[in-house]
């Protein structure tokens, strides 16, 4: 992914301020919070972050599990790649952190003017999203499995 960014961000159209931003930001600190509208997605140039749910409980109780960690060269935010949507997870950073935040709307212009690039890049993000995907997969299964056995429903199947 970075080879791909790294062509896009020298680009001389694609400038900073106006197509990204660069950011450091010390352990803590919130990226991304959950049901806030998003028009950029971010690449993580160092340090660690933590993908956060949110969920009530029984109504009255708000828990935020962490989904996953990601490291220097993973990008999160790609949900509002082609449109501004509400966003999926919270995102903290757990280390200090150095990021890139990329607008969409001038990536999705400058993928659809540089096709080789743009398909590139959306090959090694639909690699990272199927990775995910499967992880995602897992993790409910185990979940179910611990569930099942937790509640002795196993004696019923």
């Amino acid at each position: 992914m970075i080879e791909i960014l790294s062509d896009v961000l020298k680009n001389p159209l694609f400038k900073e301020g106006s197509a990204w931003r660069r950011y450091k930001l010390s352990a803590g600190a919130t990226i991304v919070k959950k049901g806030e509208q998003g028009k950029s997605l971010f690449y993580l140039e160092a340090g660690s972050v933590r993908v956060l749910g949110g969920a009530e409980l029984d109504g009255n109780k708000r828990v935020s599990p962490g989904l996953c960690d990601l490291e220097a060269g993973a990008v999160f935010g790609d949900v509002c790649l082609y449109e501004a949507r509400e966003r999926t997870a919270s995102v903290i950073s757990l280390t200090d952190v150095q990021l890139l935040e990329i607008r969409s709307d001038m990536l999705s212009v400058y993928m659809d003017d540089h096709p080789v690039q743009g398909y590139l890049f959306l090959k090694e993000l639909f690699q990272t999203m199927s990775r995910r995907l499967g992880l995602a997969n897992d993790r409910i299964e185990h979940l179910l499995a611990w569930g099942i056995k937790a509640h002795d429903i196993d004696k019923y199947l």
